[in-house]
């Protein structure tokens, strides 16, 4: 089950929005939306979950680059929302290379392409040429740091971590009028 949600900052607080993302192909598109959320320019947020998987958070403020932070890079590019969010910038691969940067990945250690196990073996035989992806984290880890939310923090959040997003910032309130 997923859940998106848009925080703008405004000077009276935060406003929220529930988003619906099937429109959404880009991250371009999911900047776009987010920018029409805050007329002023002022920070929005984009707090994507699935439950038990991976959360993302994306930060647009005015018509600065999308900043952007993912839980579980692998889990999230299960998901067509997941990979929304996972460019090739934030994986550090060339766009224009077929082949992944492999001094990137954090590599198992396994030799001639052999899987770990089972779950290894299925994934490696669905990815194809630039489609590793490391698992754990990756992105912006500072993304929320001047909103009160630290590196350890992020790193730290349960599998509800859009509910503990929310409060650290002191809009609970307002996201669970719209979940």
């Amino acid at each position: 089950m997923y859940f998106a949600a848009l925080l703008a900052r405004t000077e009276d607080g935060w406003e929220a929005s529930d988003t619906e993302l099937d429109d959404v192909e880009t991250l371009s598109d999911l900047a776009d939306l987010a920018r029409e959320a805050s007329p002023d320019e002022d920070t929005v947020l984009v707090l994507i979950e699935q439950e038990d998987a991976w959360f993302g958070v994306v930060r647009i403020d005015g018509e600065e680059d999308p900043r952007i932070y993912v839980s579980d890079a692998a889990a999230a590019a299960r998901s067509s929302y997941g990979e929304i969010l996972l460019t090739d910038e934030l994986l550090g691969r060339d766009p224009d290379d077929d082949e992944p940067d492999l001094d990137a990945l954090d590599l198992d250690g396994t030799e001639d392409g052999e899987a770990e196990d089972e779950e290894d073996e299925e994934e490696a035989a669905t990815a194809g040429p630039g489609e590793l992806v490391p698992h754990g984290p990756v992105g912006d880890i500072q993304i929320l740091d001047d909103l009160g939310v630290s590196e350890k923090e992020l790193k730290s959040l349960s599998e509800d971590a859009v509910t503990e997003i929310a409060e650290a910032l002191g809009a609970s309130e307002v996201l669970e009028a719209v979940r």
